[in-house]
This record gives C-alpha cells, structure tokens and sequence, in this order.
C-alpha cells in the first residue's frame, strides 16, 4: 500500500497522541520556521524552545498542502522540492506532496544556488517549498529557474518573490484529496551524495519507500512504546526511513536542532528516548566529551536507552569497542544503504551480531546479495569484489539520465560501487568505495582498511587516506589526521604507529588538516584530493 495510508491510519488510530517534536537548544544560532508555535520549555531560562505536534495535526497539514497543491495545478507525476532545515513541518509536507501524487524531491540544505538550480532543473521541479535559511541563495537564481511555478516560504519575514506557506494552507481543507495512488506510481527522488561530483536524481516508488518502513521495523522491532532521536538531515534517505519504523509503528519521534554532545544526551534523558541513530562523527564527540570529563553520565537518565545504530558510512570498530565501554547495556546495529536502496539496511549487522562488529552484516530483511569481479562473475569467499544488491527498495532509475542508470542496474541487481568480501559465516565486510582504491606499484590499497588502524591511535580523531599521484608508482596512500583536542602528535609517530601495517599500506605521506564530512557523515574525499592532489605534500613535524 502506499505509505501516505500509514499517516492517515495513524490519525485514526492514535490522533490526539503526539507523534512529533521538535526541540532546539541553541535559538540565538538559528533561524526557525514558525516562531509564534513555539512554546518556553518549562523551568529552562536558558531560551530553549519545543514544539509538539499530534498524529491528528501531523495529517491535517499534510492533506491541506496536498488540497493547496492541487489549487495551483499540481498533479500525479509532476515534481514538487523541498529546500528546508530540519523543522516540525517538514514531514507534513513531504506526506502533503506524496498525498497529490506528485513526488517529493528533497534538497540538500547545504547547496550552493547553484546547486539547488542544477537539480531543480535535473529534476524538472515545477514547484518549491522553502525555509528562512535560503532567502539568498534562491534570490540570486530566482530569473534562472522558470520551470518554479509555484514558490511558497514557510516562515516568518516572506520575501517578495515568494508566497506565503503557512497563511495558504491554513485556508485549504483539512481533509484528505482524492486520488488514488498505487504501490507503482513514482514518490520521491533524492539526491545522492555527491562525493564523486555532481549528484544524480535517484528516483523511487511508493513500494520502494513503503519497503523501507518494513525494513526498518524488522530489524529494530520498534513498538508504541519506543521514541526515536533523529538528528541527520532529513532531506537524506537515512534519517527519514529510519523514522519509517517510527511511522509503522505510530510511535513518537523527536527532532533535534544541534548535534552537541551535551544536547544529545539531554535530549534523550528528559524525551525518555529509547533509539538513536547516530552518524560516526556524532558518536566520536559523546565519547570524547565523556573521556574529557565535558560530560558526566550520572547527570542523564539514559536507562531507557536500548539501541544506538550508525550508518552512512563505515564504522571503526574501534569506535563500538570504546561505546560499549560507556553504554555496555545498549543493542549495537551497523546500517548499510544507499539512496539507490532507500537506506535503512539492505545490509545490517543485526543487534545479536555485536560479536561480529566491524563487519556491514548480512542482508537485510527481503534483500539479497552478492559480490562480483569485474566480469560480473561472483569471487571466492575472501575475495574482494564489488558488492551487489537485490531488494523491493532498489530505485527505479536514475531520472532522466538512462546512461548512467544502465551502468548500475543489472536487471534486478544494483551495483553499489562499493568493495566488499564475505567471511566464512557470510557476514560482509565493506573495503572501500571502486572509486577510492589506490593502485599503488600494481597492489589495491583499500583506504577503509588503513582509516581504521589508524583511528585506533590514542591521539587521533578521524582520518582520511586518499591517492596522490606518484612517477614511480603511479599513486601513493596519503593519511590526512585530525587530532583530538589538546592531543599533539607528529609525523614520525604516525609513521612508527604504521609499522604494524603491511609495508604496501603504510601511508607514504602525512598531512595534519581537519577530515571533511558532508552532512551524512561520509568523508568528502573529491575536496582532499583537490586541496592536495596536485603535488605530494611533505607533512611537517605538527602539534595541536
């Protein structure tokens, strides 16, 4: 069934009970969507604001985006985008624009104008939805995007050039359109990630989000009586079909504005959070602010806590081994997606494998796999290959670009780019992605391998390792470190810290520098190549 019934099912079922909050603990940094909504948490004169909203509320303002939507001409196939923060309305309206027929396309909040102008136009968006926080960057684009019919802002100070959200839909039907969507019809498009250029328009359809929902709530058995901590984006496929199972469920969900390690662990002792996801960066600083004394368990009550999961990247193990130091109570999940397979595990762990950490897991619920060598032909158990996909939430295409859609898609197979090998209780181990292995005198380095050892160094935070060019042997591993606050270290000690590894993998070069991270936690190794890829750089002897 389409996943718009889930909303309307829990309206009936659960209206008057709250589904959503959102909470921000740092108003003075940020601009909001509704201020008058807000109301003073109790006892807190700090400033901090919460807004609630029930499953009733939640449907209500979907349906009447939907009936406003359906007023301006919008209809079944046409492309409607999202430019928002995380916010209380943001989920209305994604379910507002699904309830059309029409698809969702979820922008990446962090776009340069012209970024948000190569996807709408990618996408052929007739229509945008947008925040305070893009007031500038669609004013300087606004002559260049004609295709935008209809432009509508939801917050407070409207620009000229855009109509009001909010004072719209408040005139519009509370109850639901009538059209008729099928598991088929096309839902969303979203955008990969881009750390390999420009991103591509990955399209799904109502079976694939709808799978989604299934997946998650198999592998994390979600109850009513379970509250999920989301903080990623939710203009990601993480984040939001991790909530899926939230949403199957009809159970509570709360937004997070702010990713400090104090405000995490707050969040979840006064909201009585049960399940968090976190991305690696978000789980190293709760460890660091522990270690540091920044943080002290025994002001939270954390007892209800009963699962952290982390996916979108690969996890140290190192990382869950010193977690379950401070959490040892905690079920542990690696999650294995992509946007091309809506996210939330086609590959998982599972919470009875923690033995087994360091590995991506086996398949997903309903998923399938496989690992190939470049022939297509599958490798022997313990060889690397590419890892292979199968599962009711493969997309449908890459939109409007069959060429690179032919590239990934072998009949019912998605290729994922990404380097794996299967152990001997079949458990999956990621490599690297196809695209970072660095072929060095004729040998595979596998970065993923090296940026762990690493990571397990006392003194350093995150790593990186990309490829420089070499004359000799064509590319050299090069470890980018970010040291931990108040941690000093230098080249000579990494490269003494290296002599465990295989000669081939040692790092022939070491460069001091803050690891970047797009906002789905993965390293965004195109801007570390063109910061250092144009000559190999002498790493000097540095402390911090």
């Amino acid at each position: 069934m389409p996943i718009t019934e889930l909303l309307s099912r829990n309206s009936v079922l659960y209206g008057q009970e709250k589904c959503l909050s959102e909470i921000n603990l740092d108003l003075q940094n940020s601009h909001n969507v509704i201020w008058r909504e807000y109301e003073l948490i109790e006892n807190n004169p700090a400033g901090e604001y919460r807004r609630d909203m029930t499953w009733r509320v939640f449907d209500e303002k979907a349906n009447r985006l939907a009936n406003l939507l359906i007023k301006r001409g919008i209809k079944k196939g046409d492309k409607v985008a999202i430019l928002l923060m995380n916010c209380l309305e943001w989920l209305p309206i994604y379910f507002g624009i699904l309830k059309t027929g029409a698809i969702a396309v979820p922008l990446n909040f962090r776009y340069s104008a012209e970024e948000i102008k190569y996807c709408l136009d990618l996408s052929d968006s007739i229509a945008l939805i947008f925040g305070p926080e893009f007031i500038g960057r669609l004013e300087s684009i606004y002559d260049e995007i004609p295709k935008i019919k209809t432009l509508l802002y939801a917050g407070e100070g409207r620009p000229s050039f855009a109509e009001s959200y909010d004072r719209l839909t408040a005139n519009c039907s509370s109850e639901a359109p009538d059209i008729q969507i099928t598991d088929e019809d096309d839902a969303a498009i979203y955008f990969s990630s881009g750390t390999t250029g420009f991103p591509k328009a990955i399209l799904h359809n109502h079976r694939s989000l709808m799978s989604a929902c299934v997946t998650e709530a198999k592998h994390h058995g979600q109850t009513r009586e379970d509250n999920f901590l989301c903080i990623p984006p939710l203009y990601h496929t993480g984040a939001k079909m991790h909530w899926f199972g939230s949403l199957l469920a009809g159970s509570k969900a709360v937004i997070l504005r702010g990713i400090k390690p104090d405000w995490i662990l707050r969040t979840v002792s006064e909201e009585k959070i049960t399940i968090v996801w976190l991305l690696v960066p978000w789980a190293q600083d709760i460890l660091d602010a522990i270690e540091s004394g920044e943080v002290k368990l025994e002001d939270y009550e954390l007892s209800q806590w009963r699962l952290m999961h982390i996916g979108a990247q690969p996890v140290p193990p190192s990382l869950i081994h010193r977690w379950k130091k401070y959490f040892p109570h905690h079920e542990y999940d690696t999650n294995y997606g992509l946007s091309e397979s809506t996210g939330p595990g086609c590959v998982h762990l599972g919470v009875e494998n923690i033995h087994k950490v360091g590995a991506i897991g086996i398949p997903g619920y309903d998923w399938e796999v496989k690992i190939i060598d470049d022939k297509g032909e599958l490798v022997p158990q313990g060889e690397v290959g590419e890892l292979c996909v199968k599962g009711p939430g493969v997309m449908k295409c890459y939109y409007n670009d069959p060429k690179a859609t032919e590239a990934v898609l072998k009949g019912d197979w998605l290729l994922t780019g990404d380097m794996a090998k299967m152990d001997e209780d079949g458990f999956i181990y990621l490599v690297d992605r196809k695209k970072d292995v660095i072929i060095s005198g004729g040998e595979n380095i596998y970065p993923v391998q090296i940026e762990d050892f690493l990571r397990t160094h006392d003194s350093i935070k995150d790593a990186a390792v990309i490829g420089l060019p070499d004359a000799r042997l064509g590319e050299i591993a090069a470890a980018i470190i970010e040291l931990k606050p108040g941690h000093s270290c230098s080249k000579e000690d990494i490269e003494e810290f290296c002599l465990t590894l295989p000669r081939y993998k040692r790092p022939r070069e070491v460069i001091f520098d803050k690891v970047p991270r797009n906002p789905t936690g993965k390293i965004e190794k195109p801007k570390l190549r063109e910061k250092y890829g144009a000559t190999c750089l002498v790493a000097k002897q540095t402390t911090r």
